[in-house]
């Protein structure tokens, strides 16, 4: 089921019926990973100046596809797009948010925070070799828990999922049977499990299942009052799901030395960095066919840089450094109209 954050079209409808000026309306399309905050900014930016934003979280796969068939004006995506890729199809993509990736659980009796869980061991429940939650080697890294000895219900993504990459990307980096299996992508075939549709789809099968496991952004473990992991980093510590150890991930980001603002920041090596952080992104053809409407997305987003931060921070996101605003709006600038000037001078 696609679901839209706001829809305008009634709206819109009506004032022009009325013979009114028609306010701006913009449609995205793409990651559920930022949806909330997406959701927040629109209904923000709605009140303030009349302008709709039509966002659908259909996943970042789905996001891709749209924006390249140039069907929505513009897409979004947890998994970044490398330069060559982006050139191939015409596109310019850069960073809204940082969040985090966190394995949540419906296990009884246990509270969030009290399961700590290693990469390797997460990569092995998700390859289906450990099929118990008391099994010898989660129990080994959690003593004097009273871990339940229920099967292990394994869910994932259904769909074509940012998260999903971010996700397999760090078992990757954690277990190489992993690599060498399913490895890393927003698809994969996964070994064991359930299917769920966008983060909030992993989050329901989580919790309507005893015993399961997902992996979700922190917002929709938030939101929906869910357990979760404490995770162990590269730096050997074992750290919780915070916006302050996302943004202990982020810190070393070197977005002026990477092209195309293609970065991930998987496994940092900060003290409390949490291993399974990353960026999500939003995707814009260079060569705008509609000048007013590549105008439009941009002024959504110059005002989600000064005036969304609050919205972000309160449901966990962390939000990018002035100095990184600053490069990405000087990256605007090669966003143009049919005449070859900039769409948001």
């Amino acid at each position: 089921m696609i679901k839209t954050i706001v829809t305008a079209a009634a709206v819109t409808a009506m004032v022009a019926g009325a013979g009114m000026a028609v306010a701006a309306n913009i449609s995205g399309a793409g990651a559920t990973f930022p949806a909330p905050v997406y959701a927040k900014w629109a209904e923000a930016y709605k009140a303030q100046t009349n302008n709709a934003l039509n966002y659908q979280a259909i996943g970042s796969g789905g996001g891709k596809k749209q924006i390249i068939a140039n069907t929505v004006d513009f897409g979004a995506s947890d998994k970044p797009m490398t330069s060559a890729e982006l050139a191939a199809n015409g596109l310019q993509q850069f960073p809204t948010v940082v969040g985090g990736v966190v394995p949540v659980m419906n296990l009884p009796g246990i509270k969030a925070g009290q399961v700590r869980l290693t990469g390797q061991v997460l990569a092995d429940i998700y390859l289906g070799l450990i099929k118990k939650w008391n099994d010898p080697v989660i129990a080994s890294w959690n003593k004097g828990v009273a871990l339940p000895n229920l099967p292990i219900t394994v869910v994932h993504r259904s769909d074509g999922s940012g998260t999903s990459f971010l996700f397999t990307s760090y078992l990757s980096m954690e277990e190489p049977k992993w690599q060498a299996g399913p490895g890393a992508n927003d698809a994969v075939n996964w070994p064991a499990g359930l299917g769920g549709k966008g983060n909030d789809g992993v989050a329901a099968f989580v919790k309507q299942t005893t015993g399961a496991i997902g992996y979700v952004e922190y917002a929709y473990a938030k939101q929906n009052n869910m357990d979760y992991a404490v995770m162990r980093n590269k730096a050997g510590k074992w750290v919780m799901p915070t916006a302050a150890n996302f943004a202990a991930a982020a810190a070393g980001a070197k977005w002026n030395a990477a092209p195309g603002f293609y970065l991930l920041l998987l496994d940092q090596p900060g003290a409390n960095a949490w291993p399974i952080t990353g960026a999500t992104f939003i995707l814009m053809h260079s060569k705008q066919t509609n000048a007013q409407s590549g105008h439009d997305v941009l002024s959504f987003f110059d005002w989600a840089y000064k005036n969304g931060d609050g919205a972000a921070a309160g449901l966990d996101y962390v939000t990018l450094p002035d100095p990184v605003k600053a490069l990405v709006r000087k990256s605007w600038k090669s966003i143009v109209g049919p005449n070859g000037k900039p769409v948001y001078p």
